[in-house]
């Protein structure tokens, strides 16, 4: 029994072990020098603290952090080299202290530079300039020098590859280097332990510190994509929400085209004497298929309906949708809700097809709606111009006198302007004026059969 408990011990630590060296292989091994490019900074136009730089400014400041990986890596390389020259102005000769130790300076320099291109092949070319390090140590003439320089360069690769990976490499870099370290030290006859354990603790705490950074910023761009995702999934709703608004208002109106449909076919054959069978058989179809266009319009608006079955148990679902004629009572209402509105009405009114009237009485109840919630305390003014072809209107307010209340809701009411215009074929525009106030303007077309009908 205990043997058995034994082996699956040694089974699950096997199987742990394999696990770390696949994580550590895939991460550190498998496409090591990947061409991954780091992006530069965020659009310069977008609010915050560079929108207070000068314009010409913050052009370069979307490149800032490239510029200073690179001012670190040539001011490492010239360090480098300061420590290679002898105080007499000569090279001073060990084993990697002679002219080649420029072909050093740059293994130890030029990881710092490759982070922004390939991250992970940059901590390789680092770890290179690490061995040689610890080489020229054990066989040097023994100085601290070289270690000193490159032990510190090497945790700066690390703390970068992290900050441009994933939080998990800081460890699986700190063991490699660590144990990679304690092996050629011991190899080499204990040469380098003093320099590596005197950099082991810190280049944790700066390793733990980018781990940190690294997932603080993965889970911002994650928060970032959740609300965006949220985001655009309210207004997917809402525009649906418009739609399905849109179809119940115009399903009174083709209802009512449809039943007139059904009563003439009905009736048409009792107003000619000897109505041939044909033709009574043709009115008959038409009725049928009227009655059964009816009874589809009904399932349609099923459909579409609310979910919440009282969101409109205010409205009578029986009465006649509204139209332009009943624009005077809408300023009347909104007039008693506290709002300065004048209408202007040009061109000669005449009646237009329900759809387009329903539609501008619509867009006019909703504009003088958005200037109630977010301008209070401003005036407005609305044109209604009758042209050929078609009806235009324009809403209009002027500057609000005082804060408004933050609406959850701001925009959605455009959207649904939107949707109505597009529905007829015609063109909108919703922008701030210069005054500070808002506009709203609109043509609806109409074609002449369609007046004709009406």
């Amino acid at each position: 029994m205990k043997e058995t408990q034994s082996q699956d011990a040694l089974r699950s630590e096997a199987r742990i072990a394999r696990g770390a060296l696949h994580l550590l292989r895939k991460d550190l091994v498998e496409d090591a020098f990947v061409f991954r490019p780091m992006l530069p900074l965020d659009d310069p136009g977008v609010p915050g603290w560079r929108q207070r730089l000068p314009k010409r400014v913050r052009r370069y400041v979307r490149w800032a952090p490239h510029i200073v990986v690179t001012f670190a890596a040539v001011a490492n390389f010239l360090l480098g080299l300061s420590a290679t020259v002898g105080h007499d102005g000569s090279f001073s000769y060990g084993l990697l202290r002679s002219p080649f130790s420029v072909v050093f300076c740059l293994v130890v320099a030029a990881p710092v530079v490759l982070t922004l291109f390939r991250p992970v092949g940059a901590f390789w070319v680092s770890f290179a300039g690490f061995t040689l390090a610890m080489l020229d140590a054990a066989f040097g003439a023994y100085d601290a020098t070289w270690p000193m320089v490159s032990l510190p360069t090497h945790v700066v690769v690390m703390a970068l590859v992290v900050l441009r990976t994933r939080p998990r490499l800081a460890l699986e870099m700190w063991v490699v280097t660590l144990v990679a370290g304690g092996l050629l030290a011991t190899a080499t006859g204990g040469f380098g332990y003093r320099e590596l354990l005197a950099l082991a603790v810190p280049s944790a705490f700066i390793l733990t510190a980018a781990a940190a950074v690294r997932a603080w910023r993965e889970e911002r761009r994650h928060v970032v994509e959740t609300q965006t995702v949220t985001a655009e999934e309210r207004s997917r709703r809402t525009l649906l929400e418009e739609r399905a608004t849109i179809a119940r208002e115009l399903h009174d109106v083709v209802a009512h085209h449809m039943s007139v449909i059904a009563i003439q076919a009905e009736a048409a054959p009792y107003r000619v004497e000897h109505t041939p069978p044909e033709l009574a058989t043709s009115f008959a179809t038409i009725r049928e298929n009227a009655v059964a266009a009816l009874t589809e319009l009904r399932r349609i608006l099923g459909v579409v309906r609310s979910e919440d079955p009282d969101a409109f148990a205010e409205n009578d679902p029986e009465a006649p949708q509204p139209s332009l004629a009943q624009l005077d009572g809408l300023l009347e209402s909104v007039r008693g809700a506290g709002l300065t509105v004048e209408a202007v009405v040009t061109g000669a009114a005449r009646p237009l097809p329900q759809g387009v009237e329903l539609s501008a009485y619509r867009i006019v109840q909703e504009a003088l709606s958005n200037t109630l919630r977010h301008a209070p305390g401003a005036e407005a003014r609305v044109e209604v111009s009758y042209v050929l072809g078609g009806i235009g209107l324009r809403i209009v307010n002027g500057k609000p006198s005082r804060l408004a209340t933050p609406s959850p809701g701001a925009g959605h009411g455009v959207l649904g302007m939107r949707e109505r215009v597009q529905m007829l074929g015609g063109e909108m525009t919703a922008d701030h004026t210069e005054d500070g106030g808002f506009e709203v303007a609109a043509f609806l077309p109409v074609s002449a059969a369609g007046e004709a009908q009406s």
